[in-house]
């Protein structure tokens, strides 16, 4: 039960803070559209995004949603029952669910997703902070994979 209890505080955590980050966007940062955040560097800049990454399929919400809800479905499935034990496992499926549903809150209410961190010292679309947790979470996911493989050719080795 604390495995579970503690999955879904984390989850709501990163949920809540990236929604926290968003609605502070869409009050502060709307109105001025643009804002230094480290100079020449980066800076916030405030864009509704109707796509998923660099605006793939713009428009198609309906998709998007349906998509995003069978992954995070999917997502939600490993963390609870495949993940015990496995504490990286753990972590980037945390990342992952957590990312993704603060996207999807996003989409569903108000067909788009607030982005606001613009890298300015090389040319990538603007992002957020779920975007973030769900590509870290995928970078730790694909570490897990690699470090179990590692794991199964040295056991077969011994």
């Amino acid at each position: 039960m604390a495995f579970v209890l503690f999955n879904l505080a984390a989850v709501a955590a990163l949920v809540g803070i990236d929604q926290a980050i968003k609605l502070w966007a869409v009050n502060a940062l709307q109105p001025v559209g643009a804002m230094p955040f480290i100079p020449h560097v980066v800076e916030l800049r405030f864009v509704l995004n109707q796509g998923m990454a660099f605006s793939l399929l713009s428009g198609k919400q309906l998709f998007l949603i349906i998509a995003t809800s069978a992954a995070l479905l999917a997502v939600a499935y490993v963390l609870f029952f495949r993940s015990r034990g496995k504490y990286l496992q753990q972590a980037a499926m945390i990342l992952v669910l957590g990312g993704g549903i603060g996207n999807l809150i996003d989409r569903v209410l108000n067909g788009e997703v607030v982005d606001y961190i613009n890298l300015l010292f090389m040319r990538f679309a603007v992002f957020n902070f779920a975007d973030i947790c769900v590509c870290v979470g995928v970078g730790l996911w694909v570490l897990v994979i690699f470090l179990e493989e590692l794991h199964g050719e040295n056991a077969k080795g011994q």
